[in-house]
């Protein structure tokens, strides 16, 4: 008797809340049609201290992480001096104990970078507070010092994402500029801005290295625009539908080197006939040689990191949008063409095909976003 008067209960909560919703819901139809230009300001200015604040706090986040990072690798730097042997078991040691009380951001690896970080800075105060720890990770990598502070300069004087600082870095942007003539320099230097424009305001809540320093957990769909979920959704369906053995494994799939780099592919399947992975790098733009250097770099780290002895070559797809064109492309190393030209073509569709529906599907969904822009 009791049970049936408590779920009773229960349904009659749900149903006043139910109700209540609709109700909520009514009067926010009825007054966006009643809308005023004194409404909007008042969005606006709480929007503008949103961002504000959170940029506040990204900015505090990573002035923190830096600075104890810098300290951490002296203190390590310090104490290890040239006892490599020692080291080893020191790094190991601090490992354990940090990740079990402060989280999974203290592995070898991460200490060794720290360690290394103190030592290609040493002076602290020459640190660049504009600067997050993924620009430093990047800067930390360039051996030759004088190419090194250009970059760090420029990177905090434009105001360069971490990854607009890894395009200048591997597209030779230093060497570049040298080699140009003056006049012709500031096409030179605002292309990084049209070829990786910058991300949202809050982009740096989404850093891995700023989540595992706060112990957050990673959201997949956080770097994600509504175009590129929208354009990753169908590409999903469309490969499910059409491709031959396709399974779905992941979403923004994470991979780390074994330096402790993270990296995200935006679809990962396996083909179980084919008995391999395809992973799926989506970009917004032009057709670079960097972005099909980075999907034969993405193949190559699965192929080291996730596939077994049991499964075939990774196959790597890039995909290129822009309003004027799209363009697919197969990656496959070298030495795996003559059995990607044998058998793995006879289960995959197109480029032809992938370039189609990736035209077809980005006007259908900037469509419906314009749409919808109109309504509200």
């Amino acid at each position: 008797m009791e049970k049936k008067q408590s779920q009773a209960s229960k349904q009659q909560t749900v149903s006043s809340k139910s109700e209540k919703g609709q109700s909520l819901t009514a009067q926010l139809g009825i007054y966006k049609s009643v809308i005023s230009q004194s409404d909007t300001q008042v969005y606006e200015a709480i929007r503008a201290a949103l961002t504000e604040a959170r940029t506040s706090v990204v900015v505090a986040a990573n002035t923190a992480m830096v600075g104890v990072y810098w300290k951490i690798g002296r203190q390590i730097s310090e104490a290890i001096g040239e006892r490599a042997e020692y080291g080893r078991g020191l790094m190991a040691y601090l490992s354990e104990r940090l990740t079990v009380e402060f989280g999974k951001g203290f592995t070898v690896v991460n200490l060794r970078n720290m360690r290394q970080f103190y030592q290609v800075f040493p002076n602290r105060y020459a640190l660049r507070s504009e600067l997050s720890w993924s620009h430093y990770r990047l800067l930390m990598r360039i051996e030759e010092p004088k190419q090194r502070e250009f970059y760090l300069s420029e990177s905090a004087d434009l105001g360069w994402t971490s990854r607009q600082l890894e395009r200048q870095i591997n597209s030779f942007y230093y060497k570049r500029l040298l080699a140009t003539q003056k006049e012709k320099r500031p096409e030179i230097a605002g292309e990084v801005f049209k070829l990786e424009p910058k991300t949202d305001a809050d982009y740096l809540l989404k850093d891995p290295y700023v989540l595992e320093f706060l112990d957050l957990r990673e959201n997949a769909k956080y770097s994600e625009s509504e175009l590129e979920q929208g354009l990753i959704d169908r590409l999903q369906e469309f490969l499910l539908e059409l491709g031959k053995g396709f399974s779905f494994v992941a979403r923004q799939k994470r991979i780390t080197t074994e330096h402790g780099e993270h990296y995200y592919i935006d679809l990962v399947f396996y083909n179980y006939i084919l008995k391999c992975f395809v992973v799926i790098d989506l970009k917004a733009g032009k057709l670079t040689y960097q972005d099909v250097g980075q999907i034969d770099f993405y193949v190559r780290l699965f192929d080291e990191t996730v596939k077994s002895d049991d499964d075939n070559p990774t196959i790597g797809i890039v995909l290129v949008t822009d309003k004027d064109e799209s363009i697919a492309k197969y990656s496959v190393l070298a030495n795996n063409e003559k059995l990607f030209a044998s058998k793995y073509r006879l289960y995959l569709p197109t480029e032809e095909e992938l370039r189609l529906e990736l035209q077809y599907e980005r006007e259908r969904i900037e469509r419906e976003l314009d749409d919808r822009g109109d309504t509200e």
